[in-house]
């Protein structure tokens, strides 16, 4: 081999070395984001479920409080129906 052959399998080794020192640092990083990624969704989830809960309740409530409030309705008439006797 030549002095120019062998300076350009320098090269392209040093080369081929950056490129697969870059591609292992992206492979981690992505890794790690995937990872990320998967906790904030877990998160997200557990949110999702707790709104989800929440409406519920509110919505047991509203229907419990449409109840009392017929409740109180009967029982504003009686007293009307009752001072109107009186």
């Amino acid at each position: 081999m030549n002095t120019s052959e062998q300076i350009l399998v320098v090269i392209l080794s040093a080369a081929l070395a950056l490129f697969l020192i870059l591609a292992i640092v992206i492979a981690v990083q992505t890794i790690r984001l995937m990872k990320l990624l998967q906790t904030i969704a877990l998160k997200a989830q557990s949110f999702i479920d707790s709104a989800e809960s929440t409406a519920e309740m509110v919505k047991n409530a509203a229907g419990q409080l449409s109840i009392m409030r017929f409740v109180h309705q009967l029982m504003n008439m009686a007293m009307k129906h009752d001072k109107r006797k009186n």
